[in-house]
């Protein structure tokens, strides 16, 4: 799919059921024109890998997705060898006697014994014609040494195999970070994407993706838990529940059959919107109904 305006982008977007604001469709927007990384910050459950996942959709091209962890190092993020087949392949070459050694260790070290992991992955998928979107999530996760890496593939977008050489993608991917902002990104990586900060939704804005992600819920009901959500966020909780679990709750009350919330549904259900056990014991009880009668009345 071409976008030509920002409007492309809002509409194909919304096509997608992705309710998004003008910024973020024109970052997106000019990221795909000036073929730049995008860089979404944001809390938790606000929508920021979602949009990896509509633009593959859209631009009809794979997901490549690399998730973040402590730990995470360059040959689980980029490639490893198969040393077990590897070190078959020494096995059988000693058992037949073969005495050019030159050969088979070019042989080992070759592309037949290459894992491929996300970044190499991403790499090279543009090879067959269509570059990918390489999804990079959660990367304050990560350690500060892979994200130092990251700063000469967002650059060159090639990587060097020692044994074999460089390889670069003859076009880039699509390169889509998020960040829940557990710890700062250091500002060398943000200088090389197009940044934008996905915020909580305003109640009409919530109340819209609702409306589009879980179709079949009352109009009531909707109301009632985007409301009960927005006051919810108001709280001195420990994490305050994303638009996926707004989405969530509405579902789980959906299929309970509800059309109307009530004290009990939400004590009920709070394991679907918190969860940590200190916010729902904060929030079960009289504090809910507090929360829920100030969300009625605010409808």
């Amino acid at each position: 799919m071409k976008f030509d305006t920002i409007e492309d982008v809002l509409a194909a977007l919304e096509a997608q059921n992705y309710v998004a604001e003008r910024g973020l469709a024109t970052t997106l927007f000019l990221a795909l024109k000036m073929q730049r990384p995008v860089f979404l910050e944001g809390e938790a459950g606000v929508g920021k890998t979602e949009i990896a996942k509509v633009l593959a959709r859209l631009l009809d091209v794979p997901l490549i997705r690399l998730q973040c962890y402590e730990g995470l190092d360059v040959h689980t993020a980029v490639y490893e060898w198969n040393y077990a087949r590897q070190m078959l392949q020494i096995r059988l070459v000693e058992a037949t006697g073969r005495q050019d050694q030159e050969a088979v260790i070019q042989e080992i070290f070759g592309p037949a014994y290459l894992i491929e992991r996300p970044l190499l992955q991403a790499v090279r998928a543009s090879e067959s014609g269509k570059a990918p979107v390489l999804l990079i999530d959660e990367l304050d996760r990560a350690d500060e040494e892979f994200e130092a890496f990251l700063l000469e593939l967002l650059s060159d977008f090639q990587i060097t195999i020692p044994e074999i050489g460089t390889v670069s993608a003859p076009e880039p991917p699509v390169v889509v970070i998020t960040s829940n902002r557990t710890r700062e990104i250091h500002d060398a990586l943000k200088r090389r994407c197009l940044y934008y900060w996905i915020d909580y939704p305003s109640r009409e804005k919530e109340l819209d993706i609702v409306r589009h992600k879980v179709p079949g819920l009352p109009e009531q009901l909707a109301r009632q838990v985007v409301a009960f959500v927005q006051e919810l966020r108001q709280a001195d909780l420990y994490k305050l529940p994303g638009v996926a679990e707004t989405l969530d709750w509405s579902r789980a009350l959906m299929t309970l059959q509800r059309v109307d919330l009530d004290p009990a549904t939400v004590d009920d259900t709070l394991g679907t919107l918190l969860k940590y056990h200190d916010d729902i014991t904060r929030i079960r009880g009289r504090t809910g109904e507090q929360i829920l009668a100030r969300a009625k009345a605010e409808r």
